[in-house]
């Protein structure tokens, strides 16, 4: 009896580990399609094709930003395609374009990261432009697609000032 309890002891806890091993299978693949799906962004950016950068997000009214230019909150697709075009008709010259510090969180069908994002900006009138922004975003996988869902774009902001740190350092 001893040696039936044993294997069927040894029996379920294989099954738990390939459990286990399955679920944590699952979790980096979807990190590896969130990390994808920034690595999609970072390119569709630097070529300044707004097609290919709103398909990173969803695409109805359910998007909302808060991001680093006003107004205070773009609500809905349409709102921040506009202010990509716009930003990217004020720069429509050479840019420098650098993700560091990517962290991606991924469980169930919610995700979320944060990043670095690095640029070198050339203005209308040809002057370099440099910003460093901090990037939240929060995914939702739908039909096997990641998406981003909410996005958070911000410089920290010297309190006794009151301007941006727009080259802000660790």
């Amino acid at each position: 009896m001893q040696k039936r309890d044993l294997l069927l002891g040894m029996l379920l806890m294989g099954m738990l580990c390939s459990r286990v091993a399955l679920g944590a299978e699952a979790h980096t693949n979807d990190e590896k399609a969130i990390r994808a799906l920034n690595q999609r962004f970072h390119a569709a950016f630097k070529a300044k094709d707004v097609n290919a950068i709103m398909s990173v997000y969803v695409p109805d009214e359910s998007l909302f930003v808060f991001d680093v230019v006003p107004p205070r909150q773009y609500v809905g697709a349409k709102a921040y395609r506009k202010d990509f075009e716009d930003f990217l008709a004020a720069f429509p010259g050479p840019m420098e374009y650098e993700i560091t510090d990517l962290s991606i969180t991924a469980s169930g069908p919610l995700g979320f990261s944060h990043r670095i994002d690095t640029l070198v900006l050339t203005d209308k009138e040809g002057k370099r432009v440099n910003l460093v922004a901090r990037v939240t975003d929060v995914y939702r996988k739908s039909k096997g697609k990641w998406l981003i869902i909410h996005e958070h774009v911000s410089v920290p902001v010297d309190l006794a000032t009151g301007k941006p740190d727009v080259l802000s350092k660790p």
